[in-house]
């Protein structure tokens, strides 16, 4: 199968698929290729960009420093935005979101601290439980 973008008399830019170019050629003659906006006959091939397909092993560019620093910072912004509606609860997360889970609890949004192994446990029971993406200095460290 084959593409072409198509013009008319009229000046309508439109696209066909035809099985090869021979075919186009024998359908255009046998005035079988009609403009779909004006139903013209008077059909050519319009200029059209070719299509390239990119190196499979072509990198995307890197961001810049810049572009990092600044995700960076808004990803930051977003956190912090996010904290202030959640609750401190220290090194008792794992214990409160556990609670939570099983309904001995009302559901809150809180973060604190836990370790790596208690927090695969939650995971692993199927507390829904996330890692804070940047690091936070806990409210009773802060001057």
């Amino acid at each position: 199968m084959i593409v072409f973008d198509l013009k008319c008399g009229g000046g309508h830019v439109f696209e066909a698929w035809f099985a090869s170019s021979g075919a186009y050629e024998d359908q255009r003659r046998a005035g079988q290729v009609r403009c779909p906006v004006c139903d013209d006959c008077e059909i050519g091939k319009a200029v059209m960009a070719p299509a390239i397909a990119g190196k499979g092993n072509r990198k995307p560019d890197a961001p810049t420093p810049d572009a990092i620093k600044s995700l960076m910072t808004e990803l930051a912004h977003q956190q912090a935005e996010a904290l202030k509606v959640s609750e401190w609860v220290g090194t008792a997360f794992a214990d409160r979101a556990r609670a939570m889970h099983l309904g001995e609890e009302r559901h809150a949004t809180i973060h604190g601290q836990t370790s790596l192994a208690e927090a695969k446990a939650l995971v692993a029971e199927g507390v829904p439980v996330a890692p804070l993406l940047m690091p936070m200095t806990p409210p009773e460290k802060l001057n």
